[in-house]
């Protein structure tokens, strides 16, 4: 089965073909992505308005562009998924309506796809051959790599752990199978990412702030432990995340205590050395946050006599060294096997799209011409 898919919820404009075949495997024959990053950059964030107006000039030549890395023609497809929530209203228009013509003009069918749970599928994704010289995606590393790469039958994965982490989302999930999702945590304020985004901001760094933050933290020399950030668990069973605090003591390790309202204005200008030490010394706290959680939900599910066999994972943090590197860790430990994205698939993608449409419509799960573009997540 062959699926066109675009993804237009945010800043990139995307297309990807995918093959879906036997035993849940899903081979990406193109994906190709139109970023805006350029575009927005001077204003350190997404602007909306400019994000939809970018999409209605880039979607046709980005699915063009799909279909011949794939070498196919659009009287081979089988079916048109595009993301329809979650997401900036305006982008996701851009790329429903795209969806749909295509969809009532080949008379194929049209799966809506939630984006957030697409992030789940994209470590299942398969390279296609021709491309990459019989070589599969580095999904993880660490010891974990050779177990991740037996998970190739769906019975191997569920039920699964899932974890999304982007700059507009953090949530667990439990998965029972690609169709049967439920959310068991999420933020109650900042997105992971979003934290990242904005203490990149109070070190200086420029646009995009969560991988530049990233890399300095990464600096030889780096002290992860020259700040103890605090890490919130909220209470002692609690699955939520909350980074709004850790953002605000970063702040004051940058800025000083405000009295009265105001900073301190004989703070000195924080040295290369310091600077280098306070991005690692959050990653630290922020994947410690994690961790904890999602440990916490393996042993809930464990005693309640469901466990988990697998860690599915997904969202544009997922590229951050640290975090790959401790999921790589903490898998085996709890005998899951560990299911990370290639680097190309953790940012928004459209082949992620196509894979999890693809399982949506194997179990009946088709939209209609009625399908609406919602900015909000359906869990």
């Amino acid at each position: 089965m062959l699926l066109l898919a675009l993804e237009t919820s945010c800043d990139e404009t995307a297309a990807s073909v995918v093959r879906h075949e036997g035993a849940g495997r899903c081979t990406v024959l193109s994906s190709v992505v139109a970023s805006q990053h350029e575009l927005h950059a001077e204003y350190a964030g997404v602007v909306p308005e400019l994000a939809s107006r970018a999409h209605v000039e880039a979607v046709l030549p980005t699915i063009r562009e799909a279909l011949t890395e794939a070498g196919i023609g659009l009287g081979m497809i089988d079916g048109i998924a595009v993301g329809n929530r979650p997401g900036l209203i305006g982008s996701l228009l851009v790329g429903v309506a795209a969806a749909k013509s295509l969809a009532w003009s080949l008379r194929k069918p049209l799966i809506g796809v939630d984006h957030v749970l697409a992030h789940l599928y994209s470590g299942v994704l398969q390279e296609d051959e021709r491309q990459d010289g019989n070589k599969r995606p580095d999904r993880t590393s660490g010891s974990a790599g050779a177990q991740t790469r037996e998970l190739n039958a769906q019975h191997d994965l569920f039920p699964a752990l899932g974890l999304v982490v982007s700059g507009g989302h953090t949530a667990i999930y439990r998965l029972q199978s690609w169709s049967e999702v439920s959310r068991v945590g999420s933020t109650i304020d900042d997105a992971m990412g979003e934290a990242y985004d904005k203490v990149a901001t109070l070190l200086g760094l420029p646009h995009p702030g969560g991988p530049n933050l990233d890399r300095l933290a990464s600096n030889q020399g780096a002290n992860d432990k020259a700040h103890d950030f605090p890490i919130s668990r909220l209470s002692p069973t609690s699955l939520d995340f909350s980074f709004s605090g850790l953002k605000t003591a970063v702040l004051y390790a940058v800025r000083g205590v405000p009295v009265d309202g105001k900073y301190p204005p004989d703070k000195l200008a924080l040295t290369a050395q310091e600077r280098v030490d306070l991005a690692a010394s959050f990653q630290r706290a922020t994947c410690k946050a994690l961790t904890i959680k999602l440990e916490r939900a393996i042993s809930a599910a464990r005693d309640q006599g469901t466990p988990y066999r697998s860690l599915l994972t997904g969202g544009g943090v997922t590229a951050n060294s640290r975090l790959r590197s401790e999921l790589a860790a903490l898998a085996p430990r709890h005998g899951l096997g560990l299911l990370l994205p290639a680097m190309r698939y953790c940012m928004d993608n459209a082949a992620m799209i196509g894979g999890l449409g693809g399982e949506l419509l194997k179990s009946g799960q088709a939209s209609d011409m009625g399908l609406q573009a919602i900015p909000t997540a359906s869990r």
